[in-house]
């Protein structure tokens, strides 16, 4: 029997309707039907998705390979069984609520053997308002890796991995995890891996929230959360170099899944429950030195990551219900004796004594004091904090194309940087109409960083300065 160029497995519970789509999917793939194989593990379905199985078996003879058996209590197992049984060069992992653009497989291979790929990462679009993070699609790239680019981002195995690769290393997945089983297996693959290439000319793979939330991920527990982002970390610890690719890791994870347990769904779990999350969240601060990667992150993570690692859970609940009242906390901005001018978010725990939290954990962004000309900006106000030169030090933690951004405050209107061609101080009796267009068009966190930079006031200046008195 020929050995096919790619296997699809895919891991089957009570996924109806959306098995339908999917394995529909598989069966227009432009590849062809002798190339691939489907491994399809129905984990003890009672929708009927184990009977829909056995019908496309039965009416696409040698395409699709289909077990049956007990339910496992997660996805991990069944798709361990698949794996076992792959006899592709390629393996690609599937959702069985998730489908395949026609051209995918197809697509995949054929750029996997051109580049000698060890793992590709198609295209992912997400369906009924599922959230994919798209930073690691931006191009097309043979070549990729955690520090110029989004990879930690992109941890799920909705990838192509090549076979011989999983099996030299015995990778598969930790069946003793309920959630998140698949971002060490994948972890691992990527920091072995010769090659990870990215595909993102073509909607490859369509990843859909089921109408129901009923998708793994999207009812899991807080608690098996938690070990699973443990799971990932200690692979991080394991074989990632240190530096800057254990520093994506930790960003990602640290700046993502751990502060979202600590949001304000936190208050809505009983007082046991509660107390263990925040526990097992500063654990897992303390044990993987996220404090190491506290710069890369959001004033909001990191001040709850503190105080889960310290044990201030009362000073948490208390952030907790601070935003849910007032949002985003008020900037206080501070012009040292060094001539540095400090942005701090104003939570109530800033500075609280009792609190007892290092200032810097709270700043949002620092620049030069600005000279008293600089002071006075195009609103006709003194020059607020993102005024000055470059150097500056923005706390929002996002980082380019790093998927799922963090929530650093946000500033004032007095903040935004003049539009081009504005005088200085030209609307101190009422704003112009460019700059009205400009406030309508341009976000002020944008108008805010422009303005620290000293190249856009100098083409402001130079602008203005022509004698056109505003933009052509």
């Amino acid at each position: 029997m020929p050995v096919p160029d790619v296997t699809v497995v895919i891991a089957v519970y009570n996924t109806m309707p959306y098995l339908t789509a999917c394995l529909d999917s598989l069966v227009r793939q432009t590849i062809g039907h002798g190339r691939m194989e489907v491994v399809a593990v129905d984990d003890g379905s009672t929708d009927g998705g184990g009977e829909l199985l056995d019908a496309f078996a039965a009416r696409h003879p040698g395409l699709f390979q289909v077990v049956h058996q007990a339910n496992s209590g997660g996805p991990a197992a069944p798709t361990n069984r698949g794996l076992a049984l792959a006899r592709g060069r390629y393996v690609l992992f599937l959702g069985a609520d998730d489908w395949l653009g026609d051209e995918a497989l197809e697509r995949m291979v054929t750029s996997a053997d051109a580049w000698g790929s060890d793992v590709l990462i198609p295209k992912q679009v997400g369906v009924n308002g599922r959230l994919v993070p798209q930073g690691i699609f931006d191009a097309t790239a043979a070549s990729v890796g955690f520090e110029d680019s989004a990879l930690a981002w992109a941890l799920a195995d909705t990838k192509l991995f090549r076979l011989e690769l999983i099996r030299r290393h015995n990778l598969a997945r930790n069946e003793d995890l309920k959630v998140y089983s698949d971002q060490p297996f994948t972890l691992a693959a990527c920091l072995r891996a010769r090659r990870i290439s990215v595909l993102a000319d073509y909607d490859h793979y369509f990843l859909v929230l089921r109408e129901d939330r009923g998708n793994v991920t999207q009812r899991a527990g807080a608690l098996d959360r938690i070990r699973g982002v443990a799971a990932v970390q200690w692979v991080a610890a394991e074989l990632a170099a240190p530096g800057g690719q254990l520093d994506a890791i930790k960003a990602r994870h640290f700046g993502w899944e751990v502060p979202q347990l600590l949001q304000a769904g936190l208050s809505e779990l009983d007082a046991e429950l509660r107390e263990q999350v925040c526990a097992g969240a500063g654990e897992l601060v303390r044990r993987f030195a996220a404090h190491e990667v506290y710069h890369r992150l959001a004033v909001a993570d990191r001040v709850r990551l503190e105080l889960a690692a310290t044990g201030r859970h009362d000073a948490l609940y208390g952030l907790i219900a601070y935003e849910a009242e007032h949002g985003e906390p008020p900037e206080v901005t501070e012009d040292g004796a060094d001539g540095v001018r400090r942005r701090y978010a104003g939570y109530p725990a800033f500075r609280d004594g009792a609190v007892g939290l290092a200032d810097e954990l709270f700043l949002l962004g620092e620049e030069p004091v600005p000279s008293a000309a600089e002071e006075v900006d195009g609103d006709g106000t003194a020059g607020a904090a993102g005024a000055g030169g470059s150097g500056g030090r923005d706390g929002s933690g996002a980082e380019p194309g790093a998927g799922p951004p963090g929530g650093a405050p946000g500033g004032s209107v007095a903040d935004a940087p003049d539009a081009p061609g504005t005088p200085v101080g030209a609307d101190a009796a009422g704003p112009t109409l460019v700059q009205q267009l400009w406030r309508r068009a341009v976000p002020v966190r944008v108008r805010r960083r422009l303005r620290r930079s000293p190249a856009w006031r100098r083409l402001a200046g130079a602008v203005a300065s022509g004698g056109n008195g505003g933009p052509r």
